[in-house]
């Protein structure tokens, strides 16, 4: 038994010392954001060089790009009120940049997940514009790095992008 007790120990261990980077930057040296549910974040750079960086994101989530840089998503989740907030962004990837569209569609890898997130202007949004869009869902109050597809259509060009949120260490 104790020997048990010694090798769980040491898998614990070497998980924690694998698993948690108190510097903020993952393996690559990319810059990493945490938002408000203590969660890190790349910059949603994966694996490619598209020739910028995203830095961090205005409301703490994930960014990646939507339409090869012309627009910027950024993923939030809350938690404890099992909603996601996507927004549009400009191609600073701060900017809001209001779209006409009343939907879009997240799919979650894991735990597998399809989600409309509807339409929710922020203040000044008018004419069926917006840069907001909300969604709620049980599986989104599980406490975890989320990966997944964005998609949606603007003007009619069809736009798709994946996110991928970083671990680090969970407080809940």
């Amino acid at each position: 038994m104790k020997k048990v007790f010694t090798l769980l120990v040491c898998m614990l261990t070497f998980v924690g010392l694998i698993g948690c980077n108190p510097t903020g930057e993952d393996q690559s040296g990319q810059n990493q954001a945490t938002n408000d549910h203590g969660h890190s974040h790349d910059d949603g750079d994966d694996d490619h060089d598209d020739g910028h960086s995203h830095g961090d994101a205005p409301h703490g989530g994930t960014l990646f790009d939507w339409g090869g840089g012309a627009y910027h998503v950024e993923f939030t989740v809350d938690h404890d009120q099992q909603e996601v907030t996507v927004y549009i962004l400009g191609g600073d990837a701060k900017t809001p940049a209001p779209i006409k569209a009343d939907k879009l569609q997240l799919v979650i890898d894991e735990p597998a997940t399809e989600l409309e997130l509807t339409a929710s202007p922020l203040d000044g949004q008018v004419d069926g514009m917006t840069s907001r869009f909300v969604g709620k869902h049980e599986t989104i109050g599980i406490v975890r790095e989320f990966s997944g597809t964005v998609s949606g259509v603007v003007d009619g060009t069809p736009y798709t992008g994946d996110f991928k949120e970083e671990p680090h260490g969970h407080d809940h």
